[in-house]
């Protein structure tokens, strides 16, 4: 792909994005028209108290605009990251163990402690999310030879079905904690405030940069072991900062979020369709892209029904038809 056509695509992603964030401002219980928007975003701190348009804006639907694209983001370069990790097209964040182990602390959370705010539990998934993630690796380190992808997989499957098991033994006996926590095991952006996204976006900002980091070695560990350690890729590092960028944003995501699925596994082979393989370049594709595709699901889960659709329902439904045809269009 040549500079000029990356140049291009780049500022067309970048418009897209715009449009939907402005449109993700604007629709809502009571759509607003562009000019209120413009009023709402240009008001002063003075008015973002009083005027109507301002508090709409500002405190009702730009935290969970801002909370989507974060959340898109961080899903779609984590995809990035662990399918070139593992050197597997079906591999996505969940394989580590991250959404199982948020959803087992929370439950626990909710259940030992009686948290159920967002802004409370929003720890107690992270840490969950982030010990299973450490366990996984700390399990499958001791087998860091050529099998070592399919070791973690296994791994990490493995965690997630026994935590899966203990959730749902759990939320089964206990009913008032089935009933917190079905809403949030969906995956939505709506009722997260700055209190939510502010605290996690250090995690956001620290797994975009690890990421990143990796972004060169990823490419060398693509070509396999022995050729990526004949460029002078240390591989136990690569694979360390590499998981720790997914953990970092991964768990951040599902803790403010909810488990959102289909992100993180179609947006890499849709960029692989559009850019190549460069991993490099995926990774800064995949910071407009996933924001689009997230910020799209939750724009169409607000007008798709009466009520409205979690953002983790939308993405289910849009992700699946997506993944079958790229599928299917590989086999052609």
């Amino acid at each position: 792909m040549a500079p000029a056509r990356v140049v291009g695509a780049v500022v067309v992603g970048l418009l897209v994005l715009a449009g939907l964030f402005i449109l993700s401002i604007a629709i809502g219980a009571n759509n607003m028209p562009l000019d209120s928007v413009w009023r709402g975003l240009t008001a002063n701190s003075t008015e973002r108290d009083t005027l109507p348009e301002a508090i709409i804006v500002w405190q009702l639907r730009m935290p969970r605009t801002l909370l989507a694209i974060a959340a898109g983001a961080a899903l779609a370069v984590a995809g990035v990251v662990m399918q070139a990790l593992t050197r597997n097209p079906l591999a996505e964040p969940g394989l580590l163990g991250v959404n199982s182990g948020a959803a087992f602390a929370v439950v626990c959370a909710t259940l030992f402690l009686g948290i159920t705010d967002a802004s409370r539990y929003v720890w107690f998934a992270f840490a969950g999310a982030a010990a299973v993630a450490c366990l996984v690796y700390v399990v499958s380190v001791r087998r860091m030879t050529r099998s070592d992808r399919v070791h973690l997989v296994l791994v990490g499957a493995a965690i997630s079905a026994a935590l899966s098991s203990c959730t749902g033994v759990l939320t089964m006996s206990h009913t008032d904690v089935f009933n917190s926590y079905r809403f949030w095991v969906i995956g939505s952006t709506a009722d997260r405030g700055y209190d939510v996204l502010m605290p996690l976006l250090p995690l956001f900002l620290t797994g975009f940069v690890l990421a990143f980091a990796a972004g060169p070695t990823l490419n060398a560990m693509a070509l396999g072991d022995e050729q990526a350690q004949a460029l002078g890729v240390r591989l136990a590092a690569a694979r360390s900062v590499s998981l720790l960028a997914i953990t970092l944003l991964c768990g951040a995501t599902t803790a403010a979020c909810g488990p959102i699925s289909f992100v993180g596994l179609a947006i890499p082979h849709m960029l692989r369709l559009l850019v190549g393989v460069d991993q490099r370049r995926l990774l800064v594709f995949s910071l407009l892209t996933g924001p689009s595709f997230l910020l799209g699901a939750d724009i169409i889960g607000r007008v798709a029904a009466a009520g409205e659709l979690e953002v983790g329902i939308v993405t289910a439904f849009l992700g699946a038809p997506v993944l079958i045809a790229i599928l299917l269009r590989k086999v052609r």
